[in-house]
């Protein structure tokens, strides 16, 4: 046969395809294409909030905490702990149920899935369920991701990946110490899993999650003031120090491993 023929068959199969997208109306985005709040359409996604499960949106309810308040104590007070997990935790989760408490629909989304495609959510309480969903997220990884056990050098695949990325240990911490540091403002400091597979340091603002951006969160430290100043006031960096010693490795692998299905 001719390779005109063949070329022929090759036109005819890709106008059928995008014919298809045409009626159905949606268009299939590889992962990491698309933009912040916008989902890729048939596209699944591992947990985020535990490797376990994600976080159901009807109703939100705060976690409790998997230790004392006064466990974190190499790091963090107790009184910053009781502040940060029943007042400004509890606030999100709240703040959360009341901007859904008149969409149904939306109450039987995950919370990841609402902050993967925030602009399925109405625009007058969309910032309500960004800001708080996020914040509920955010903190729901970050108390599982500290132990009193904590601290030391990482184990397993993570040590290794991490070496491979930034090159040791210590310049991993410094970078990610650096970016904590240099987040103008409220924020985050994470380490995720990029669209493309491999890991990064990020920080976002305010209570902006990084599935809102198209990566999956591995670890991240809280730079809001109120995860701090009670002990630290304006040091940051040596609050940024001492959390080193309360990092849950074992949940950071696990986290680092379901992030492979991202």
């Amino acid at each position: 046969m001719s390779k005109f023929f063949f070329r022929k068959i090759a036109l005819l199969l890709t106008s059928l395809v995008m014919g298809i997208v045409l009626i159905s109306g949606q268009v299939l985005l590889p992962a990491g294409s698309q933009s912040p709040g916008q989902t890729a359409i048939a596209a699944t996604f591992p947990p985020v909030a535990s490797p376990d499960g994600e976080l159901s949106a009807g109703p939100a309810k705060l976690p409790p905490l998997p230790y004392a308040y006064t466990a974190l104590g190499k790091a963090i007070d107790a009184e910053t702990m009781k502040l940060h997990h029943d007042g400004h935790h509890a606030s999100y989760v709240n703040n959360l149920n009341d901007a859904l408490k008149e969409e149904p629909d939306l109450q039987k989304k995950s919370v990841e899935a609402l902050l993967r495609d925030l602009n399925s959510v109405p625009e007058n309480i969309r910032t309500k369920v960004g800001n708080n969903g996020g914040g509920h997220l955010n903190h729901t990884i970050f108390w599982q991701i500290m132990t009193p056990e904590g601290g030391g050098e990482p184990t397993g695949e993570i040590a290794s990946e991490i070496k491979q990325t930034f090159g040791s240990f210590d310049q991993f911490k410094q970078q990610f110490n650096q970016a904590g540091g240099d987040r103008f403002g409220s924020g985050w400091v994470w380490l995720v899993r990029n669209s493309t597979g491999e890991l990064q340091i990020v920080t976002t603002p305010n209570q902006d999650n990084p599935i809102m951006n198209g990566a999956y969160p591995i670890m991240g430290n809280d730079v809001w003031e109120h995860a701090y100043y009670l002990r630290y006031r304006n040091r940051r960096g040596e609050y940024l120090n001492n959390w080193w010693g309360v990092i849950n490795w074992s949940e950071v692998n696990r986290r680092s491993q379901v992030s492979l299905q991202f």
